[in-house]
């Protein structure tokens, strides 16, 4: 009988010993058989084509990944969250600087006072989106967040592909937040932004203005992640307490010194400019996934994650919505400044004074969206290390802390690395195609959590969904087509919506084979569904970089997948079926 712990004999018989958290070996790195020696990776990678085959068609499971995968980890994280606590770290990571210099630019240049609108379709968007997180998160609690449920949903590859690229969206992002602090922290004290940076001629432009303070602030900010969770979220919901105050007066202030007049015409750029104003302004809402990942730390997922998510989304969503409308009854959209738009507008009604409001709220809000992003990024990278997908000593958990060290150090390096280089426009540019298609591809999982069972769903059946799939995802791909070419005519949208219509219908008469078993996303399958239509087409919105962008970071990480990713997930993954 073999008397070993878990930690000694490790997950899938890969055989460990207990040691120090503060080791660093190649067997840390590397310990499955695949990479032992240079013959058994050269038999590995002549053995790619039926390797991918098997990570193709596989699936994980809720067990696999809420207990099989933990044991990796070595230590528990600590559960210390509950549902208060998700609501401020939702808060605090998605309401950021993005609500004080997005709202101004695209009101004067796309959508005017019907920016609120932009803001109700953004915000119905990504509602419908935390729906399908919230289920997920509530039957499988674990730190992986969308990783972990495309994973066990839609297969490896998918989940592989998925995450190595909203963890890319994640450290761009973590470096853009770090270089806007210093610009902003700048501004505050100087009038030129780059007041507090380094230029080193010899570099490129774009490159030749180092950021020490941008690593500071992501070195502080990562630093207080790494200490606890629960100390983090103590920080974050305090602070966020105070931005809510700053955030209610402005409102308050927008409404009485605000006058209906500015509101027209409420739609100078008709309905185009508030689509293209959707899909910008949908960057004020990101970051409730990153809270997502924290399931694994709540107390009591079933109760607190729908109150948490939900609840703080549905009031970031009216938030915005009266923020936006205040500043345009405030001031005419055509007189908005674009760089600074509540600042400019208080001063015009004589309260100067209100700008610093506005700049200490700006600057908090970035604050606590590190903070966030520091938790959320280190539990992504903890997850997809327990895969094995990257190195599994990323994953980690140091005993007393109770948090990922090594993933949080990895994303802070990467990200302080990034910041202390690489300027704001040239991050900016580097727009999210991500964000979206993992959005639309939880809809899609959540559709096969629903209606595909393994060994339980009938051949017919399968075929009867997908053809149906088919039809909502094509017919939303139909209807984005037309709107981004300018097409007008009733005709095409009448028929791509009766597609999507009569996939919808299809599904519906579709027996399900899995229900939830506390909370689930209703009005399945019609609510998915329109989660599926409305990321695509703001997908579509996003031009042409940001396309060439994704597939380019695609094609970078199915390299890496080929000859490191896949042989290590095929070990541990044949591993398990062994035990």
């Amino acid at each position: 009988m073999d008397v070993r712990t878990e930690e000694e004999r490790g997950v899938g018989g890969l055989t460990r010993e207990p040691r120090s958290y503060w080791r660093w070996s190649k067997r840390d790195f590397f310990p499955e058989p695949s990479f032992e020696n240079f013959a058994s990776y050269r038999a590995a990678v002549a053995d790619t084509c039926p390797r991918l085959k098997d990570r193709l068609l596989d699936r994980s499971t809720d067990t696999t990944e809420l207990v099989e995968l933990r044991k990796e980890s070595g230590n528990d994280m600590k559960r210390c969250l509950t549902w208060w606590d998700l609501i401020w770290l939702s808060f605090g990571a998605v309401v950021g600087s993005g609500i004080f210099t997005i709202t101004g630019q695209e009101a004067r240049l796309s959508a005017g006072p019907a920016i609120v609108v932009s803001y109700a379709v953004s915000g119905v968007t990504a509602l419908l989106s935390v729906f399908c997180y919230t289920e997920f998160a509530v039957e499988v609690p674990v730190a992986g967040g969308s990783f972990s449920y495309l994973r066990i949903e839609l297969g490896d590859f998918v989940a592989f592909i998925a995450a190595g690229n909203i963890l890319l969206e994640a450290l761009v992002g973590a470096a853009g937040l770090g270089r806007s602090w210093s610009s902003y922290f700048a501004s505050m004290i100087n009038d030129n932004p780059d007041f507090l940076r380094i230029q080193v001629k010899s570099l490129p432009s774009g490159f030749n203005l180092l950021d020490p303070i941008a690593v500071l602030v992501l070195l502080i900010a990562n630093g207080i992640a790494m200490s606890g969770t629960k100390r983090t979220s103590f920080l974050n919901w305090i602070t966020s307490i105070l931005s809510a105050i700053i955030i209610v007066f402005i409102i308050v202030v927008g409404f009485i010194r605000g006058t209906t007049s500015n509101l027209s015409p409420f739609f100078p750029y008709g309905a185009e400019g508030v689509f293209k104003a959707s899909a910008v302004v949908y960057w004020s809402y990101t970051g409730f996934d990153m809270v997502a990942t924290m399931a694994e730390e709540t107390k009591q997922p079933s109760r607190d994650i729908p109150i948490g998510l939900v609840g703080s989304m549905s009031v970031i969503t009216v938030i915005y919505c009266l923020m936006a409308l205040a500043l345009t009854m405030l001031q005419k959209y055509t007189e908005i400044d674009i760089n600074a738009a509540y600042s400019v507008a208080f001063g015009n009604i004589g309260m100067n004074w209100a700008k610093y409001m506005v700049s200490i709220c700006a600057l908090k809000g970035m604050t606590t969206s590190l903070l966030v992003g520091s938790l959320g990024q280190a539990r992504y990278t903890t997850q997809i290390a327990r895969s094995h997908m990257i190195p599994p000593w990323f994953a980690l958990v140091h005993p007393k802390t109770g948090t990922p060290i090594y993933a949080t150090l990895l994303v802070t390096i990467t990200s302080a690395i990034i910041a202390f280089f690489t300027s704001l426009d040239v991050l900016s540019s580097v727009f999210s195609f991500s964000t979206l298609s993992i959005f639309m591809l939880m809809a899609v999982a959540l559709l096969v959590r629903r209606y595909y069972v393994r060994e339980v769903t009938e051949k017919v059946d399968l075929f009867k969904f997908l053809a149906c799939l088919f039809l909502v995802i094509a017919s939303s791909i139909g209807i984005t087509v037309l709107w981004n070419t300018n097409e007008r005519d009733w005709i095409g949208y009448s028929v791509t919506s009766l597609v999507w219509f009569a996939g919808n219908l299809g599904l519906a008469l579709l027996p399900k084979k899995s229900v939830p078993k506390v909370w689930g996303v209703p009005l399945v399958p019609w609510l998915p569904s329109l989660s599926i239509g409305m990321n695509l087409f703001l997908i579509g919105s996003l031009g042409v970089v940001a396309f060439w962008r994704f597939f380019i970071c695609t094609a970078l990480m199915l390299v890496y997948y080929l000859f490191v990713g896949l042989h290590a997930t095929y070990d541990v993954a044949n591993s398990y079926e062994r035990k």
